[in-house]
């Protein structure tokens, strides 16, 4: 009878999609129905969705328990953090096109294992560490590994899903690290709140034990030849430009990009002073917003990445994300003169903007990375888009934070501002970028 009641099961659930009602994966146990928007059937995209978890939770572990582990354990004072941090992010910034290079010369599924057991490494060495010098040294060497893995897992990704379906399966992946970063969040607070030196200790060794099983499933990952091969293609079409430099358009665009993934300023720093400092909502409703952003992430980033397949689908998104973010603004400044439950809706509002356009804005870069970058060079490509990215965390915060909590209401507009210019500069960059392709690209001869 249990037999037959599954068959019902699955019967049913097939004709419900018929039907054009939501698809359900039916598992063994008939109280458990996961859907099908959720957890991908295609074998690869779940593979890639749970390896995004299992490497978000470790990362996710330390990030969340790095001003303790820093502080108490490697015996460094806030402003030596905040040093060594400034340094390795210059590091990252003049390796970024060496690395993507790199990537494209030994592959990127090699160089995304080598980097990601060095990475584990390297967590599990952390303990082992301390002083000011040690820790400078440390956080470059990790710098390096880890950009040189996101190159490589970047590349891997946008190789190996035809363009139909690679940003939808982006999508899931990025829904994906939300909850492994949640997960990760909730096994360091648990370190943390205990409180004692061994349980702080653990959590560099937790991260760098889930890192070390999430590069034994990149190991089990399908091999790309064709995109590790000189003439690799992707798609139905080969492209034969020069260096990604060569492709101003490209350039600007990944500049453009880089101004508007400011959103996450806005989210994690901006927004959390400007309650603190110049409302009267209560500092718990800063929980609240967290857990907000990270349900939406989950939940609505595959649907906010719908039609961003193509360079005028990605521009599209790139336009809701502008409004998202000028309406935001606008919604956060007022709350300044607003008392009471007023200020608590209104804070909730704007934030939840603000998500919209990071979801958006998330979708705009992979259509932009997928559609405009050159098959044989995705490394090269890929560095270009990380320089780019490196604009955020180099001139935001500071910017940011000063305008909205030290000029106010008009601060409030020149950041509005700012997400416009980017968003309309997109344009012309990635029509130029498309040119700069379409005149490049030749048929792959037959084999």
């Amino acid at each position: 009878m249990r037999r037959r009641g599954r068959r019902q099961r699955e019967a049913s659930a097939r004709d419900g999609n018929r039907f054009g009602h939501r698809r359900w994966t039916v598992v063994d146990s008939p109280a458990v129905r996961i859907p099908h928007s959720v957890l991908p059937a295609d074998p690869l995209v779940r593979s890639l969705v749970t390896q995004s978890v299992l490497s978000a939770f470790g990362t996710g572990t330390f990030l969340t328990g790095t001003a303790v582990f820093f502080t108490q354990i490697v015996g460094l004072t806030g402003a030596q953090v905040g040093l060594g941090l400034s340094f390795s992010a210059i590091v990252t910034v003049v390796l970024s096109i060496p690395i993507g290079r790199f990537t494209d010369r030994v592959g990127a599924k090699r160089l995304w294992i080598a980097a990601a057991t060095c990475e584990a490494l390297l967590y599990l060495a952390w303990p082992a560490i301390s002083g000011f010098v040690l820790f400078v040294a440390m956080l470059s060497v990790l710098a390096v590994v880890e950009a040189s893995g996101q190159s490589a897992r970047n590349v891997y990704r946008i190789a190996v899903f035809p363009r139909e379906t690679r940003v939808n399966a982006l999508a899931r992946m990025r829904a994906a690290r939300n909850v492994g970063y949640t997960l990760g969040a909730g096994a360091s607070g648990v370190a943390l709140g205990i409180g004692t030196h061994a349980a702080i200790i653990a959590v560099p060794l937790l991260t760098g034990c889930l890192l070390l099983v999430n590069a034994g499933m990149v190991t089990r990952l399908p091999q790309l030849p064709q995109v590790e091969q000189p003439a690799a293609t992707v798609g139905e079409e080969l492209h034969v430009g020069g260096p990604a430099w060569r492709n101003l358009g490209f350039v600007a665009l990944s500049f453009t990009n880089g101004v508007l993934t400011s959103n996450q300023v806005l989210l994690n720093v901006v927004v959390p002073l400007w309650l603190v400092e110049r409302t009267d909502a209560p500092k718990v409703l800063l929980a609240w917003l967290f857990g907000t952003n990270t349900v939406l992430a989950v939940l609505l980033q595959v649907r906010a990445s719908r039609g961003a397949e193509t360079v005028p689908g990605a521009l599209r998104a790139v336009r809701r994300s502008g409004w998202a973010f000028v309406i935001s603004c606008g919604v956060i400044a007022v709350t300044h003169d607003t008392v009471g439950w007023v200020s608590i809706v209104l804070i909730w509002a704007g934030h939840v903007t603000i998500t919209g356009a990071e979801l958006w804005q998330s979708a705009s870069d992979w259509g932009f990375t997928s559609e405009l970058s050159d098959p044989r060079r995705l490394g090269d490509y890929q560095g270009i888009w990380s320089l780019g990215h490196q604009v955020e965390p180099i001139v935001f915060p500071a910017l940011y934070t000063f305008l909205a909590l030290q000029v106010g209401a008009v601060g409030w507009a020149v950041i509005a501002a700012i997400g416009v210019a980017a968003a309309v500069a997109s344009h012309p960059a990635a029509h130029a970028a498309q040119r700069y392709a379409e005149r490049f690209v030749a048929q792959p001869s037959p084999t």
